[in-house]
């Protein structure tokens, strides 16, 4: 069984090919083209690549092609991509606009190229369809929660990664069996005690932080778009909501000008005056002395720490908070300002452990930390592949 996972952006086509033969989990090839104008030439070209390196001679020997899908009208979870779930998708263009458009015209040229093959997506809100009502809910009337207004959740290929993958590494063997097995039974695979709880730190382009309880997610600091939660690197993150039409009346803007630049100028880039969306860029800034880098820097902190600090006080604690994605894998020192002063939770970080630490596995608090605080580099694709099997499977 041989599934290709294509990770479609606005002017990218990138792709993995996994191979579950006789019981096997392997990654045969990856690759990918920027600046792509022609999704079908791209797609072409990406089966040839695979063609010519020897890992399949026809697309029928693919057993399906999964999808990262964001989000949809009243479809969520691991699903067959026909044209239902792909109207549900179109239906919700205005809350994934960098998202949805090029992810159905994709699938809609996957479909053309090789219709025998299964087209399959888990999306985004998928691990978050178990969490309990109240942590999912905005204080609107009914008819705005029957339009779809309510808290989604995403990342959810990268948290369920997470959720499984420290379930393994600190021992709860039952914890990564009712993981994996989400999607399949619903949550309903026993757990042993004690609770399992983990906060699981998604921070990179788009950053979330989620709360993971016995391999189940209980929320997540993303709501009902990727126009929330932390500040993102361009769009702003956690806003009220009277700030939209004061912002629009005040400054005599269009409804269509603001959002443009609360998808374009806000977050990272408007924290730092326009300076950069990349933190990196920003950082650099911040050490010289810039001093709109290091608020940029000191917001996103602050609002990590909140979201950790929600979770860890809903679960009644943590067993380990996880740092995953660019950010999350890479920045030592954001890592330890997310982390600092925090001992009487019984969370304290090794200086020794987490400054080398880089894009690899490996527990970077102090030997007398009760709380683990780890870095796992995540595999959406990976989750994708796997969830499609299962669905092939099922």
């Amino acid at each position: 069984m041989k599934i290709l996972v294509a990770n479609i952006g606005s002017t990218s086509l990138k792709w993995r090919l996994y191979d579950f033969t006789n019981g096997q989990e392997a990654m045969l090839h990856k690759g990918g083209f920027e600046r792509v104008t022609e999704y079908s030439k791209a797609i072409d070209d990406c089966l040839g690549q695979i063609k010519e390196a020897g890992h399949i001679s026809s697309e029928k020997d693919l057993a399906a092609v999964g999808f990262k899908t964001v989000i949809a009208k009243d479809v969520t979870g691991c699903v067959r991509l026909d044209e239902r779930v792909l109207g549900a998708m179109e239906a919700y263009n205005g809350l994934a606009p960098a998202h949805n458009p090029p992810y159905i015209t994709g699938i809609r040229l996957f479909s053309k190229r090789m219709p025998g093959v299964p087209l399959i997506g888990l999306f985004e809100t998928a691990f978050y369809q178990f969490a309990p009502e109240p942590m999912m809910r905005y204080g609107v009337p009914d008819s705005w929660l029957e339009a779809g207004v309510r808290r989604w959740g995403f990342h959810g290929a990268s948290h369920k990664f997470i959720a499984e993958r420290s379930a393994e590494l600190l021992g709860r063997k039952d914890v990564a069996q009712r993981a994996q097995r989400l999607y399949t039974d619903g949550g309903k695979t026993a757990v042993q005690n004690p609770d399992f709880r983990v906060v699981s730190c998604h921070l990179g382009g788009t950053s979330s932080i989620t709360g993971i309880l016995n391999g189940v997610a209980i929320g997540n600091s993303l709501g009902m778009s990727p126009q929330s939660g932390l500040p993102n690197n361009n769009r702003v993150g956690d806003l009220d909501s009277a700030a939209v039409p004061y912002a629009i009346r005040s400054l005599g803007l269009t409804l269509d000008e603001a959002e443009r630049q609360l998808c374009k100028e806000g977050g990272l880039k408007g924290l730092s005056g326009g300076l950069s969306n990349d933190i990196r860029d920003i950082q650099e800034a911040a050490g010289k002395g810039n001093a709109k880098a290091k608020l940029a820097i000191d917001v996103f902190v602050a609002s990590a720490r909140h979201w950790i600090g929600s979770y860890f006080f809903e679960m009644n604690g943590a067993d380990a908070i996880v740092f995953t994605a660019g950010i999350g894998e890479n920045r030592a020192e954001l890592r330890a300002a997310i982390c600092a002063n925090l001992e009487q939770l019984g969370i304290k970080l090794d200086e020794a452990k987490n400054n080398p630490t880089r894009a690899q596995e490996a527990v970077i608090s102090a030997d007398d930390s009760r709380v683990k605080v780890m870095v796992i580099p995540t595999n959406e694709e990976l989750v994708v592949a796997r969830e499609a099997k299962r669905l092939l499977e099922k």
